[in-house]
């Protein structure tokens, strides 16, 4: 998670700056295009209609289960526009990596309700798909942020694309996502500007995030910037950087979080109290609650499960350690990061914690003097997440 203000320096050259946000205006021009082919299918003669998408949808727009959809470019939905897809359809993305995505800007909505015997899935169009092929989704609320000033309405813009997110609407609704999985995604422009599989910009209470899986991603699993969404039953297979990543001032929920490392990995959780590229301008931290969690490594002599750090806050709650070197690594100071004051005021902790095959259960480098048992209580009586029983039937990968 990198300085989301990057391309005020790229955009500069491009757009003209608002001067009632920190957002470039974005000018686009609405590029998406049909294309009608027909294919013989086996032994029934019907005929298939493929549509491009790409480009500004400025009103809403409705797929069909019958036509096959492929991203070729950014999808922008507008400020009252909804993209809507039915259960069980499959949308893939050219390869052709951060250069196609979709975004659900300010004001939109996505409403893409799968069943686990149906679920909906976003994927590459390339014949041997891999990590990176292409940019992920990407929702932009107008819930608070502490990037900019605690109460106020401003905005800050993303890190691909410029686009405005944030604001002082808690409940703010960006449609819902249910029953989704999102394969191949994420990867970045360079090392300030990434996309992963789910971006969640100053997302509100409003929107549903609930049993969404990202697999074999190129960058973070889910990165929440801000905001208050509840997020509940998501899935992380194989991703090359953090599966889980908060900054921002993120005060919401996870509920029910399954990680599992594949080969390259970085962290499971990735955790800023807010953006230290940037700075504190609402004074507050990130402080979301964390329940049911369960962390599979591959404890190859350098795996960290959890790092809390930038003065981040929060309470983790029934959480299951595999194999890993180290579970919570904490980074702070007593300046503008105080992570382990977080703890010395109860602010910070684990609850009911179960370490397997766990070399290192805490780390401490907050500058703080405290002991394990300050952060950590309960341990032994972690159960995890029950995986396997509600990721069955929409989920890939489980081991």
């Amino acid at each position: 998670m990198k300085n989301k203000f990057l391309f005020l320096g790229i955009a500069a050259a491009l757009f003209i700056a608002c001067e009632a946000d920190d957002t470039s205006d974005i000018v686009i021009n609405d590029s998406s295009v049909t294309n009608n082919t027909t294919n013989n299918t086996t032994g029934g003669g019907s005929e298939t209609t493929t549509v491009n998408l790409s480009g500004v949808y400025t009103s809403d727009l409705s797929l069909d289960a019958d036509t096959e959809y492929i991203v070729t470019g950014p999808v922008l939905i507008a400020d009252g526009a909804t993209m809507i897809v039915p259960a069980g359809m499959t949308i893939k993305a050219e390869p052709v990596g951060v250069n196609a995505y979709i975004a659900i800007q300010q004001g939109a909505k996505i409403v893409a309700n799968g069943t686990a015997s149906n679920p909906i899935v976003f994927t590459s169009n390339a014949a041997n798909p891999s990590s990176g092929n292409w940019g992920g989704i990407v929702l932009c609320g107008k819930a608070p942020i502490n990037s900019t000033a605690d109460g106020s309405v401003d905005t800050a813009t993303t890190e691909v694309g410029g686009l405005s997110f944030g604001g002082n609407t808690p409940g703010d609704d960006s449609g819902s996502l249910q029953y989704v999985r999102i394969e191949y995604a994420g990867g970045a422009i360079d090392g300030n500007a990434e996309l992963n599989g789910l971006s969640v910009y100053g997302v509100g209470t409003g929107t549903t995030i609930d049993y969404v899986e990202v697999y074999e991603g190129s960058d973070d699993g889910f990165e929440f910037f801000g905001g208050t969404v509840e997020a509940s039953h998501l899935v992380v297979v194989n991703s090359e950087d953090d599966s889980i990543d908060w900054t921002e001032g993120f005060v919401g929920s996870l509920t029910d979080v399954y990680v599992q490392h594949g080969t390259s990995h970085d962290k499971a959780f990735e955790c800023d109290g807010y953006n230290t590229d940037f700075s504190n301008e609402g004074g507050y931290f990130s402080a979301p609650t964390v329940t049911n969690v369960t962390i599979v490594g591959v404890n190859d002599g350098t795996s960290e499960a959890i790092r809390l750090r930038a003065g981040t806050q929060g309470t983790f709650t029934n959480v299951v350690f595999n194999d890993f070197d180290e579970a919570f690594d904490l980074d702070g100071d007593a300046g503008d990061n105080p992570t382990g004051q977080g703890v010395l005021d109860d602010l910070l902790n684990a609850v009911d914690v179960t370490f397997n095959n766990v070399t290192t259960t805490l780390k401490n480098d907050t500058g703080e003097v405290f002991n394990e048992s300050d952060f950590i209580t309960g341990v032994g009586n972690g159960t995890g997440t029950d995986i396997a029983t509600w990721g069955a039937g929409w989920t890939v990968g489980i081991n």
